[in-house]
Protein backbone atom coordinates (compact mmCIF):
# COMPACT_ATOMS: atom_id res chain seq x y z
CA UNK A 1 0.00 0.00 0.00
CA UNK A 2 1.52 3.24 -0.72
CA UNK A 3 0.46 5.72 2.03
CA UNK A 4 1.89 8.97 3.04
CA UNK A 5 2.64 9.06 7.14
CA UNK A 6 0.33 11.53 8.72
CA UNK A 7 2.10 14.02 11.25
CA UNK A 8 -0.93 14.55 13.39
CA UNK A 9 -0.80 10.56 14.23
CA UNK A 10 2.75 10.39 14.93
CA UNK A 11 2.89 7.65 11.93
CA UNK A 12 6.80 6.44 11.32
CA UNK A 13 6.62 3.24 9.89
CA UNK A 14 9.30 0.07 10.77
CA UNK A 15 10.39 -1.34 7.83
CA UNK A 16 13.46 -3.16 8.48
CA UNK A 17 13.19 -6.55 8.59
CA UNK A 18 15.60 -8.36 10.68
CA UNK A 19 14.42 -5.46 13.30
CA UNK A 20 11.20 -6.67 12.89
CA UNK A 21 11.82 -10.52 13.10
CA UNK A 22 13.92 -9.58 16.30
CA UNK A 23 11.01 -7.82 17.93
CA UNK A 24 8.51 -10.57 17.06
CA UNK A 25 11.24 -13.54 18.53
CA UNK A 26 10.95 -11.13 21.40
CA UNK A 27 7.22 -11.17 21.80
CA UNK A 28 7.16 -15.01 21.45
CA UNK A 29 3.48 -14.84 20.21
CA UNK A 30 1.53 -18.22 20.68
CA UNK A 31 -1.45 -19.22 18.49
CA UNK A 32 -4.04 -19.21 21.12
CA UNK A 33 -2.47 -15.52 22.61
CA UNK A 34 -5.28 -12.96 22.97
CA UNK A 35 -3.36 -10.01 21.61
CA UNK A 36 -4.56 -6.49 20.62
CA UNK A 37 -1.81 -4.20 18.30
CA UNK A 38 -1.58 -0.77 19.18
CA UNK A 39 -1.35 1.23 15.48
CA UNK A 40 -0.90 -1.30 12.80
CA UNK A 41 -0.03 1.40 10.14
CA UNK A 42 1.41 -0.68 7.40
CA UNK A 43 1.37 -4.32 9.04
CA UNK A 44 5.50 -4.47 9.89
CA UNK A 45 4.39 -6.56 13.13
CA UNK A 46 0.78 -7.00 11.91
CA UNK A 47 1.73 -9.87 9.13
CA UNK A 48 4.25 -11.54 11.14
CA UNK A 49 1.90 -11.64 14.23
CA UNK A 50 -1.53 -13.48 12.44
CA UNK A 51 1.16 -16.13 10.90
CA UNK A 52 1.75 -16.80 14.52
CA UNK A 53 -1.96 -15.97 15.90
CA UNK A 54 -5.37 -17.66 15.08
CA UNK A 55 -6.85 -14.23 15.36
CA UNK A 56 -5.34 -10.38 16.53
CA UNK A 57 -7.29 -7.59 17.49
CA UNK A 58 -5.98 -4.11 16.63
CA UNK A 59 -6.63 -0.52 17.36
CA UNK A 60 -6.09 2.56 14.50
CA UNK A 61 -7.41 5.65 13.86
CA UNK A 62 -6.22 6.11 10.26
CA UNK A 63 -9.46 5.39 8.35
CA UNK A 64 -7.26 5.52 5.32
CA UNK A 65 -5.53 2.51 6.65
CA UNK A 66 -8.27 0.83 7.75
CA UNK A 67 -9.98 0.78 4.58
CA UNK A 68 -6.78 -1.15 3.19
CA UNK A 69 -6.39 -3.45 6.22
CA UNK A 70 -10.06 -4.65 5.47
CA UNK A 71 -9.19 -5.53 2.08
CA UNK A 72 -5.91 -7.08 2.59
CA UNK A 73 -6.39 -9.15 5.72
CA UNK A 74 -8.55 -12.45 5.68
CA UNK A 75 -12.04 -11.19 8.05
CA UNK A 76 -11.89 -14.10 10.24
CA UNK A 77 -7.98 -13.61 11.49
CA UNK A 78 -8.44 -9.61 12.39
CA UNK A 79 -11.11 -7.53 14.47
CA UNK A 80 -10.35 -3.70 13.75
CA UNK A 81 -11.26 -1.36 15.92
CA UNK A 82 -10.98 2.27 14.51
CA UNK A 83 -10.63 4.05 17.42
CA UNK A 84 -8.44 6.27 19.26
CA UNK A 85 -6.46 4.65 21.73
CA UNK A 86 -6.66 7.09 24.38
CA UNK A 87 -10.70 6.31 24.15
CA UNK A 88 -10.73 2.70 23.63
CA UNK A 89 -11.87 0.46 26.07
CA UNK A 90 -9.39 -2.26 26.61
CA UNK A 91 -11.89 -4.56 28.90
CA UNK A 92 -13.82 -5.01 25.74
CA UNK A 93 -11.59 -7.37 24.54
CA UNK A 94 -11.48 -9.67 27.60
CA UNK A 95 -9.20 -10.83 30.40
CA UNK A 96 -5.72 -11.72 30.17
CA UNK A 97 -4.51 -9.86 26.63
CA UNK A 98 -1.28 -9.22 25.54
CA UNK A 99 -0.40 -5.79 24.24
CA UNK A 100 1.69 -5.14 21.45
CA UNK A 101 2.87 -1.74 19.62
CA UNK A 102 4.90 0.91 17.92
CA UNK A 103 3.21 3.82 19.80
CA UNK A 104 2.91 7.31 18.40
CA UNK A 105 5.86 9.11 20.22
CA UNK A 106 3.53 12.21 20.71
CA UNK A 107 1.19 10.63 23.10
CA UNK A 108 3.32 7.61 24.34
CA UNK A 109 3.08 8.49 28.16
CA UNK A 110 -0.63 8.88 28.16
CA UNK A 111 -1.09 5.91 26.65
CA UNK A 112 1.26 3.91 28.95
CA UNK A 113 -0.85 5.89 31.49
CA UNK A 114 -4.03 4.69 30.32
CA UNK A 115 -2.91 1.23 30.45
CA UNK A 116 -2.11 0.93 33.91
CA UNK A 117 -5.81 1.26 34.51
CA UNK A 118 -6.15 -1.99 32.73
CA UNK A 119 -2.89 -4.43 34.27
CA UNK A 120 -5.33 -6.53 36.13
CA UNK A 121 -6.10 -8.13 33.10
CA UNK A 122 -2.58 -7.62 31.32
CA UNK A 123 -0.32 -10.05 30.77
CA UNK A 124 2.28 -8.42 29.07
CA UNK A 125 3.21 -5.28 26.53
CA UNK A 126 5.67 -5.09 23.99
CA UNK A 127 6.14 -1.80 23.04
CA UNK A 128 8.37 0.31 20.01
CA UNK A 129 8.57 3.55 22.14
CA UNK A 130 11.80 6.85 21.44
CA UNK A 131 14.94 5.32 23.26
CA UNK A 132 14.82 8.47 25.63
CA UNK A 133 11.33 7.54 27.35
CA UNK A 134 12.53 3.86 27.39
CA UNK A 135 15.52 5.13 29.33
CA UNK A 136 12.97 7.22 31.94
CA UNK A 137 10.48 4.00 31.98
CA UNK A 138 13.61 1.72 33.34
CA UNK A 139 15.53 4.46 35.46
CA UNK A 140 17.05 3.68 38.44
CA UNK A 141 16.67 6.55 41.38
CA UNK A 142 19.54 9.23 41.67
CA UNK A 143 19.92 9.00 37.46
CA UNK A 144 19.44 11.82 35.30
CA UNK A 145 16.37 9.83 33.70
CA UNK A 146 14.47 9.01 36.99
CA UNK A 147 11.12 10.80 37.27
CA UNK A 148 7.23 10.81 37.64
CA UNK A 149 7.10 8.35 34.62
CA UNK A 150 10.14 6.03 36.19
CA UNK A 151 7.73 6.02 39.89
CA UNK A 152 4.21 5.43 38.47
CA UNK A 153 5.67 2.40 35.95
CA UNK A 154 7.92 0.94 38.06
CA UNK A 155 4.97 0.89 40.81
CA UNK A 156 2.87 -1.75 38.41
CA UNK A 157 5.58 -2.78 36.24
CA UNK A 158 8.58 -4.88 35.80
CA UNK A 159 10.33 -3.48 32.53
CA UNK A 160 13.17 -4.24 30.79
CA UNK A 161 15.05 -2.80 27.68
CA UNK A 162 15.25 -5.06 24.96
CA UNK A 163 16.81 -3.27 21.72
CA UNK A 164 17.78 -0.20 20.49
CA UNK A 165 16.59 0.70 16.92
CA UNK A 166 17.73 3.50 14.81
CA UNK A 167 16.01 5.68 12.64
CA UNK A 168 16.49 4.70 9.71
CA UNK A 169 14.59 1.16 10.28
CA UNK A 170 11.97 3.32 10.01
CA UNK A 171 9.96 5.13 7.02
CA UNK A 172 9.61 8.46 7.57
CA UNK A 173 12.65 8.70 9.56
CA UNK A 174 12.46 9.99 12.87
CA UNK A 175 14.51 12.53 14.62
CA UNK A 176 15.60 10.27 17.25
CA UNK A 177 16.71 6.82 18.09
CA UNK A 178 13.89 4.34 19.35
CA UNK A 179 13.60 1.49 21.69
CA UNK A 180 11.96 -1.49 22.18
CA UNK A 181 10.96 -2.65 25.61
CA UNK A 182 9.14 -5.40 27.62
CA UNK A 183 6.03 -4.60 30.34
CA UNK A 184 4.58 -7.28 33.05
CA UNK A 185 2.84 -6.12 35.62
CA UNK A 186 3.38 -7.50 38.92
CA UNK A 187 0.72 -10.22 39.96
CA UNK A 188 1.30 -8.98 43.44
CA UNK A 189 2.47 -5.63 44.13
CA UNK A 190 5.34 -5.83 46.18
CA UNK A 191 4.58 -2.60 48.02
CA UNK A 192 1.01 -1.27 47.51
CA UNK A 193 -0.23 1.72 48.16
CA UNK A 194 -3.36 2.11 50.61
CA UNK A 195 -4.41 5.22 48.70
CA UNK A 196 -3.11 4.71 45.03
CA UNK A 197 -4.65 8.55 44.28
CA UNK A 198 -2.24 9.83 47.21
CA UNK A 199 0.73 7.54 46.08
CA UNK A 200 0.12 9.30 42.83
CA UNK A 201 -0.39 13.23 44.36
CA UNK A 202 2.75 13.12 46.22
CA UNK A 203 4.70 11.64 43.58
CA UNK A 204 3.41 14.22 41.22
CA UNK A 205 4.10 17.15 43.67
CA UNK A 206 7.49 15.44 44.72
CA UNK A 207 8.91 15.75 41.02
CA UNK A 208 6.64 19.28 40.48
CA UNK A 209 9.66 20.78 41.06
CA UNK A 210 12.18 18.43 40.57
CA UNK A 211 15.37 20.52 41.37
CA UNK A 212 13.77 21.80 44.81
CA UNK A 213 14.00 19.61 48.38
CA UNK A 214 11.53 16.98 49.53
CA UNK A 215 10.99 19.86 52.23
CA UNK A 216 9.80 22.51 49.63
CA UNK A 217 7.90 20.02 47.26
CA UNK A 218 5.93 18.33 49.40
CA UNK A 219 5.07 21.11 52.09
CA UNK A 220 1.30 21.30 52.93
CA UNK A 221 1.31 17.23 52.60
CA UNK A 222 4.04 16.18 55.10
CA UNK A 223 5.90 18.05 57.35
CA UNK A 224 9.31 17.87 59.52
CA UNK A 225 7.31 14.89 62.21
CA UNK A 226 6.44 12.76 59.04
CA UNK A 227 9.58 13.38 57.54
CA UNK A 228 11.20 12.21 61.16
CA UNK A 229 8.49 9.10 61.50
CA UNK A 230 9.55 7.64 57.59
CA UNK A 231 13.36 8.57 58.30
CA UNK A 232 13.64 10.34 55.64
CA UNK A 233 15.86 13.47 54.86
CA UNK A 234 13.43 16.05 53.72
CA UNK A 235 17.07 17.97 52.01
CA UNK A 236 16.86 14.82 49.76
CA UNK A 237 15.00 15.53 46.36
CA UNK A 238 12.70 13.47 44.66
CA UNK A 239 15.22 12.05 42.18
CA UNK A 240 16.69 10.01 45.04
CA UNK A 241 13.40 8.01 46.27
CA UNK A 242 13.13 4.68 45.15
CA UNK A 243 8.96 3.59 44.52
CA UNK A 244 9.19 1.95 48.24
CA UNK A 245 10.16 4.99 49.95
CA UNK A 246 7.07 7.09 47.96
CA UNK A 247 4.76 4.32 48.85
CA UNK A 248 5.85 4.78 52.34
CA UNK A 249 4.90 8.42 52.32
CA UNK A 250 1.96 7.46 50.65
CA UNK A 251 0.70 5.37 53.58
CA UNK A 252 1.98 7.30 56.44
CA UNK A 253 -0.07 10.22 54.78
CA UNK A 254 -3.49 7.82 54.83
CA UNK A 255 -2.52 6.85 58.23
CA UNK A 256 -1.75 10.02 60.31
CA UNK A 257 -3.92 13.05 58.10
Amino acid sequence: MKHIAKKKFGQNFLIDQSIIQSLINAIRPQAEDLMVEIGPGLGAMTQPLLKQLNHLHVVEIDRDIIQWMQGFYPAQKITIHNSDVLKFDFGTIGERIRVVGNLPYNISSPILFKLLENTAQIIDMHFMLQKEVVERMVAEPSSPEYGRLSVMLQYRLQMEYLVTVPPEAFDPAPKVESAFVRCVPYATLPCPAKDEALFAKVVSAAFGQRRKTLRNTLKGLLDDAGFTALNIDSQRRAENLGVTEFVAISNYLTDNV
